[in-house]
């Protein structure tokens, strides 16, 4: 004897649980809905093969997409541990970004780099303190393009020894049609590192400079 008013497995799997729970049913409570049906089918009027096969394959999307569930969450911790075992790696050490200001402890030659795009004639370094005033350039003279090293020996022009702090670094270099600004390259110490939420990028706090994105560092070294 059938039972009449049989739903079909899709449209069952479509019903929510208890309103407490707020859950789709899993693939335990579908597979049982699926054999509660073939046992319950008026033997006049079986199932029909094509139909009979679109559950089956209904099941499967659910029970694959369970497992893909399951491995995206066990990637996701995998990231985030690797970012931790990164960020604490990274705390006290000292990087290379695109920057135009550093912190610079002047008792020590200080070495930073530019970047330039086209050979130039003339190519230098005008060092400001933190008031915005000029204290120092250094002259780098004709250039071929590429990365370019300069150090500074934190002394002012005339030969005075500057205290420790934040400097700006303008680079400039000299063309037939006029002064070009080039991008710099400076080293800074990382004081710590906010990890990426939900999957973003690591954010590495600097000491004087603020935050960067960990994919804006060019060099990583002691």
């Amino acid at each position: 004897m059938s039972v009449s008013g049989v739903s079909s497995v899709l449209d069952q799997y479509q019903i929510k649980q208890d309103s407490t729970q707020n859950k789709d049913l899993g693939k335990n409570e579908f597979l049982e809905l699926l054999v509660a049906q073939l046992n319950n089918q008026n033997p006049l009027e079986p199932q029909e093969n094509g139909e009979f096969i679109a559950q089956l394959a209904q099941f499967s999307q659910v029970e694959g997409i369970e497992k893909l569930n399951s491995s995206m969450e066990s990637l996701l911790s995998g990231y985030q541990s690797s970012q931790a075992l990164q960020a604490s790696s990274l705390v006290g050490r000292k990087v290379i970004v695109p920057t135009e200001k550093a912190v610079v402890d002047t008792s020590e030659t200080f070495k930073g780099s530019l970047l330039l795009p086209v050979t130039s004639s003339n190519v230098y370094v005008n060092i400001y303190d933190n008031t915005g005033s000029v204290v120092n350039r250094v002259n780098l003279g004709q250039q071929a393009a590429g990365n370019v090293s300069f150090m500074w020996d934190g002394k002012d022009s005339s030969g005075k020894l500057l205290p420790p702090g934040t400097y700006k670094f303008e680079a400039q270099a000299t063309y037939a049609d006029g002064t070009k600004g080039l991008y710099t390259l400076l080293p800074a110490n990382v004081d710590s590192v906010s990890l990426g939420q939900n999957g973003g990028e690591m954010m590495l706090n600097l000491a004087g400079l603020g935050s960067v994105a960990l994919s804006q560092v060019q060099i990583i070294g002691q």
